[in-house]
């Protein structure tokens, strides 16, 4: 690999784990702050943001990353300008959108969609920074293609620091117990950080862009390839988040047709999704990086026809992902019960990290595997696979969680999982030459 992805690699790396240390901090903190209830309304909040957020990117930090990529792959450095004037406009109209229809129908996805009147306000406080997140992403995407991932590593981490100590604050001032005033206080915290990280990231990118050429050749249909990549990931993005989003809210109904109390279903859930799940991802820090940065490692090399070096590439990632998780699971799998009490001080939530360690190598690999597949153009096919995995959870999650409660939601989880990876690493070995050590089956012949 080319030193430039190493070292970018290490640094997204680095960043990235600070990042989840502090997070992992504050999420166990927040746990003894708000209750396992609290943090599970929370949760359903931020299912809701997510598939906002999804409308207000539409797919153009990908687009963006491509786009950028391919100007820069092909020697034209004055299209990367073009590039992001377009993008940045369609961003602006996404994410004003999206935050147009949070703020107007937060009522009614508060009362009609969650079930729960509490989360209204933390729906309309979220709706602001809405805008804020899609231009962000634009930046983001541009610094990925451009390999300078260190400018939005550190303004993430600043970003982070930021929203931990406003929810601090601000939490400090909230009345213990009520649940409602709790997740206000989060979610105004972190609008507040999402705002600042725009700023920050404007002033790096225009820090940078004298790095680049403003002028040269006009580089013909700069919306129309935009648009072709972008939109179709936004369509797909849709279905997926609004599907996913949907799982998730079916989850504390379930659990209430099953015999659970109000807050005893969102403890559950809060348990798994907010507590268990966090730690089982937070190793996943030194492979985020990677499936980022692959991505136009991988589209140049396409550009240039160089189907030996993405075989390289493919090959040695997935061979060092899957050693990686498989000590990663077997090390949660072990210490599940003493990572419970020692972060959250519960014994549930270890018994759930242990029986979601398991999971551990289909969910690195797959997450390597869609960053190679996105780096190759395969976004569709990716995206598609993202649908389908969530339209199975949807189904399953409402037809078995009031009869069999939380060992069913376990059971979801396997089986989503190890659907996504069978399709998704099926589709990677058709786009690439895959060889997996020095005996492996995927190994090409003519290799």
């Amino acid at each position: 690999m080319k030193r430039r992805l190493v070292l970018n690699t290490i640094l997204l790396t680095g960043s990235s784990i600070l990042m989840r240390c502090i997070g992992m901090a504050f999420q166990a903190w927040l746990v003894g702050r708000i209750g396992a209830a609290g943090i599970g309304l929370y949760q359903l909040v931020m299912s809701v943001e997510l598939l906002c957020i999804t409308f207000a990117v539409s797919g153009i930090r990908f687009a963006v990353t491509r786009l950028v990529s391919e100007e820069i792959g092909l020697g034209r450095p004055g299209g990367v300008g073009g590039a992001m004037a377009r993008s940045a406009a369609y961003s602006l109209f996404f994410g004003c959108a999206a935050m147009t229809m949070l703020f107007l129908f937060s009522e009614s996805i508060g009362f009609l969609w969650i079930g729960d009147a509490r989360t209204v306000l933390s729906l309309r406080i979220l709706s602001v920074g809405l805008p804020f997140i899609s231009m962000s992403s634009v930046f983001s995407g541009y610094f990925t293609a451009c390999g300078r991932v260190w400018k939005p590593a550190l303004v993430h981490l600043i970003e982070q620091l930021i929203y931990v100590g406003l929810v601090a604050l601000l939490l400090i001032r909230a009345p213990v117990g009520d649940i409602e005033k709790s997740c206000a206080a989060i979610t105004t915290g972190a609008t507040i950080s999402d705002i600042l990280s725009f700023v920050l990231m404007l002033g790096a990118y225009v820090s940078d862009r004298r790095r680049h050429s403003t002028e040269g050749e006009r580089v013909p249909r700069l919306t129309a390839r935009m648009l072709t990549v972008a939109l179709p990931l936004a369509m797909s993005a849709y279905a997926r988040s609004a599907l996913s989003t949907l799982e998730h809210l079916l989850v504390p109904r379930g659990l209430k047709k099953a015999g659970f109390s109000a807050d005893s279903s969102l403890a559950g859930y809060g348990v798994i999704q907010g507590m268990a799940m966090p730690v089982i991802a937070f190793p996943a820090s030194l492979l985020l990086a990677l499936a980022e940065l692959i991505v136009p490692e991988l589209t140049e090399a396409q550009v240039r026809g160089d189907r030996a070096r993405i075989s390289r590439i493919v090959s040695s990632l997935l061979e060092k992902t899957l050693l990686f998780s498989t000590a990663v699971a077997v090390l949660l799998f072990v210490f599940s019960d003493r990572l419970g009490n020692a972060i959250y001080r519960s014994d549930e939530a270890g018994r759930y990290i242990r029986l979601l360690a398991p999971l551990i190598p289909l969910i690195y690999v797959d997450l390597v595997t869609d960053g190679c597949l996105k780096g190759l153009g395969q976004q569709m096919w990716n995206m598609w696979i993202n649908i389908l995995d969530a339209l199975c959870g949807v189904l399953l999650v409402y037809t078995l969680l009031p009869t069999y409660a939380l060992t069913a939601y376990i059971c979801i989880i396997y089986f989503n999982e190890l659907l996504n990876f069978t399709l998704s690493f099926s589709r990677l070995l058709k786009v690439a030459k895959i060889r997996l050590f020095r005996y492996s089956p995927f190994s090409h012949p003519s290799a």
